[in-house]
């Protein structure tokens, strides 16, 4: 096998997404793995049980954002005209939570087309069973696509679009790419197109730990699945054993740090790449940010993708914002 420093030319599976990803993180300085990779099938799953642990609030906290204000959203984002509108969700999952927002929708204006978008198949294909049965009046459009890569177009049915960009996603990504994203967003829209943003804001830094730490381990599970993910998809012999889930809490970037920790020196062989990955005790693979936000870095943001916010929407403890903008 190649050594890091001694690769001339690259395998074919290098020139997959998966294989490029782990080539390029692994061989990097300090050594990052993308947070896509956390989202196989396993790794969706237990995301979903992330969502229901106590303390993982951002989605229960979402949740209740859209519960009592989701009439009145769908009111503001259609407009004093009462435009219908066509939802468009980033990064769907199983959709749990947009079914308030749908349900709102329906009641507004009898039917909804809906296109879910999300890298993963199964919970897309879960998501359009549940809700084609649990609420009459929705049409979904699964779309399997990596929208992080850019965005496709969206149908151009005459009707207003709302883009749904929820569950703080975009605190995963650097700010330099965060806005790239949206301003991709904005491309595919016209002006009066909205977007709908939900965000994490900054807040005590042991609530914001605990929700990537949790007691039971599940997000140490999450979090390590990268590692079997590699094993099965590129030959690799990782032992998730030997590596610690660590999450840590950024001042000086506002983000929560996912790290996967070494804790021996070891090397470890990724045969489809034909790579051996050296490790040092105490060396981590920085997997995932999660960057949490102020008003004003939220309206910064929006304003330099082409949005404006229209209106925003918190809970009692405004720990978490959802934010209707519009393109301008």
């Amino acid at each position: 096998m190649h050594s890091l420093s001694s690769i001339l030319t690259l395998p074919e599976a290098a020139q997959t997404p998966v294989g490029a990803e782990v080539f390029a993180g692994l061989t990097a300085r300090p050594k990052t793995l993308s947070p896509w990779l956390f989202y196989d099938e396993e790794g969706s799953r237990l995301f979903e049980a992330i969502t229901e642990l106590p303390e993982y609030y951002l989605t229960r906290t979402e949740r209740t954002i859209f519960a009592n204000n989701a009439d009145e959203i769908l009111g503001v984002a259609g407009g004093p005209s009462g435009q219908a509108l066509t939802m468009i969700e980033l990064g769907a999952g199983t959709a749990t939570k947009t079914g308030l927002l749908l349900e709102a929708a329906v009641r507004r204006q009898g039917d909804v087309d809906y296109l879910a978008i999300d890298v993963s198949e199964s919970p897309l294909t879960a998501a359009k069973e549940r809700i084609e049965r649990e609420i009459p009046g929705v049409i979904v459009t699964p779309r399997v696509a990596d929208y992080t890569t850019g965005v496709a177009d969206f149908p151009g049915d005459g009707k207003r679009k709302m883009v749904l960009y929820i569950g703080s996603s975009i605190g995963n990504f650097e700010p330099a790419h965060a806005e790239t994203l949206l301003r991709d967003v904005r491309a595919h829209l016209s002006p009066g197109d909205r977007l709908l943003l939900g965000v994490d804001r900054v807040k005590e830094r042991s609530v914001l730990v605990r929700a990537y730490d949790d007691e039971a381990g599940v997000t140490a599970s999450f979090n390590k699945n990268v590692l079997k993910r590699i094993n099965r998809e590129l030959g690799a012999n990782f032992n998730p054993r030997l590596f610690q889930h660590r999450a840590r809490w950024n001042h000086e970037h506002s983000r929560i740090e996912m790290h996967l920790e070494s804790l021996i020196a070891q090397h470890v062989s990724i045969g489809a790449l034909e790579m051996e990955v050296k490790f040092g005790r105490g060396e981590t693979i920085h997997t995932e940010n999660s960057y949490k936000f102020t008003g004003q870095g939220v309206l910064s943001m929006l304003e330099r993708a082409g949005f404006a916010i229209t209106q925003c929407w918190t809970d009692e403890r405004e720990w978490f914002g959802v934010y209707l903008a519009t393109a301008v």
